[in-house]
């Protein structure tokens, strides 16, 4: 997908409601699952037992759920541009949930719809709807509603 490009912070407030923006496919592969393991000593072996996780109930390693959401940077990043915008900060998360595991080997995609934009000094606050979707899913991999702050 081509990344959608706003001129302006500002051009965002009539939009809530509305996508603005979707990512490109990422795959996740075990290499990424391993280092998200070592970074938060979570290393459980449906994560990181390749020969154990196949016979579990996932048929192979998984994505740590919190590793899915640790992704929505790079998704944003691809998904849509704010031109004017000289510094992003992660405010917080409303809602998350992990509706589908992700196996190893899987492609997630981000789709962004705006919930609210809130003027404040120099900037505003975007919560964002975050879906990122799991290729040949029905199921979503990650919802969250994402905070963010923007400022010009």
């Amino acid at each position: 997908m081509s990344k959608t490009v706003y001129a302006y912070l500002a051009d965002l407030q009539p939009l809530v409601g509305r996508e603005i923006g979707a990512s490109d496919w990422l795959t996740v592969e075990q290499s990424r699952i391993d280092l998200f393991a070592q970074a938060t000593d979570d290393h459980q072996w449906i994560h990181v037992d390749p020969q154990r996780a196949a016979a579990g109930p996932f048929g192979a390693t998984v994505a740590h759920g919190f590793l899915t959401l640790s992704l929505l940077p790079p998704l944003f990043e691809s998904a849509f541009e704010i031109a004017d915008v000289r510094m992003g900060i992660n405010y917080g998360l409303n809602r998350v949930r992990f509706p589908a595991p992700v196996r190893v080997g899987s492609r997630l995609r981000g789709r962004f719809r705006l919930l609210s934009y809130e003027p404040l000094p120099g900037g505003a606050q975007l919560v964002v709807e975050a879906t990122v979707e799991l290729e040949g899913s029905d199921k979503p991999a990650c919802v969250a509603e994402s905070v963010t702050r923007r400022f010009t």
